[in-house]
């Protein structure tokens, strides 16, 4: 086990090579270097390589570039392919088409996105792109068949062809959390009255959840571009969300908080914000999915061809450890990961399919992973 010392925030930043300002952090698959801080880091920080190695187990290759990642309780895993907008059911090594959802634009970032079921599993909810807008749809599931979309929201800013968000995750509270990029139009992240640049947070039917902090769907704002969410086991949501040229982040998510974009990126947005629990450069991460397992949020990274494990401490609001970077460069551009409903361990797909990769043969890949 090597550790690597990781500079702060104030020299990381001067190593930074600028990127282009409209696009996201995972334009490019740069070698991992390793530079990761917590958000208020004066000092170094200790990044553990390949910390307790992994258990991998292939459960089918072939797929298209999958983003979405539902398990179902016969074991029986859903992956939506972004770019073909096919719905697929896995069992064993037998990955079979259920749907291909109609009207979905895919193109650079859009296309098919997040999955989630209803509590019962009587529903599937799929966030895909239009060329105008993103939509979640509903369809009904008898454990054989998809029904027809049925649609729950539309109107999420889209069109762009980057910055769509769309992780779909259902809460311990049976309400459905929505990631939104901001489309392009950094501003709009701010404007409490724009679904764009947001997470936010339905019923199942799709209307705004009672309890949120605005008069709308909006929970939280001031996010660039979140790929990731998921609840940890104290009921806390966090967030992954990609930077623009300097720092990746994963946050700690409060009902009507602030996470500062356009204005901010990182940490020390004042009073005015909240910060990051960790940062990443760029390079090192372009988080996508996350997922909490075993004590610890498992957060996969496309640039960095990593997935990341940050220790959670125990007692503390929002404390994190030192993050353990696990199958460095192993799998290529890593985009979902989620776990298993046994609790036993994560499932992972890969994303070197996606125009940005460099796709090996079997690519891209649905995985299982354990200690």
């Amino acid at each position: 086990m090597s550790r690597t010392r990781a500079s702060g925030p104030a020299a990381t930043v001067a190593l930074t090579l600028a990127l282009t300002l409209a696009a996201c952090s995972d334009d490019a698959a740069n070698e991992p270097s390793d530079a990761v801080a917590t958000a208020d880091a004066a000092d170094t920080v200790d990044v553990v390589d390949d910390g307790d190695e992994l258990r991998t187990v292939e459960v089918v290759d072939g797929l298209v570039s999958p983003w979405g990642l539902v398990q179902l309780a016969d074991g029986a895993v859903l992956v939506g392919e972004r770019d073909t907008a096919r719905i697929l059911r896995v069992d064993g090594r037998a990955a079979v088409p259920l749907a291909t959802l109609p009207d979905v634009s895919a193109g650079g970032e859009a296309g098919l996105l997040g999955l989630a079921t209803t509590p019962e599993q009587d529903r599937v909810l799929a966030y895909y792109s239009t060329e105008d807008d993103n939509r979640i749809v509903a369809m009904t599931w008898d454990g054989e068949a998809l029904g027809e979309p049925e649609l729950l929201v539309s109107g999420i800013p889209g069109g762009a062809g980057y910055h769509q968000g769309g992780r779909l995750l259902l809460g311990p509270d049976d309400l459905l959390y929505v990631s939104t990029g901001d489309n392009g139009s950094p501003d709009s992240a701010q404007d409490p009255d724009a679904l764009s640049g947001k997470i936010l947070r339905f019923t199942t039917d799709g209307e705004p959840a009672p309890g949120n902090p605005f008069d709308s769907a909006v929970y939280s704002l001031g996010h660039r571009n979140i790929e990731g969410l998921a609840f940890d086991d104290r009921g806390r949501l966090w967030a992954s969300e990609f930077g623009q040229d300097t720092w990746d982040e994963l946050n700690l998510v409060e009902a009507g908080g602030n996470y500062g974009w356009p204005a901010i990126e990182g940490s020390g947005g004042g009073d005015d914000y909240l910060d990051p629990a960790v940062v990443w450069r760029t390079e090192d991460a372009s988080p996508a999915g996350l997922a909490f397992w075993d004590g610890s949020l498992w957060m996969a990274a496309l640039r960095g061809r990593t997935l990341w494990e940050v220790p959670l401490s125990a007692g503390s609001a929002g404390g994190v450890g030192e993050p353990v970077a696990h199958l460095q460069g192993q799998l290529g551009r890593l985009r979902t990961v989620a776990t298993t409903l046994d609790g036993d361990g994560l499932l992972l797909t890969t994303s070197n399919t996606d125009g940005r990769g460099d796709p090996a043969d079997g690519d891209d890949r649905l995985l299982r992973l354990g200690r």
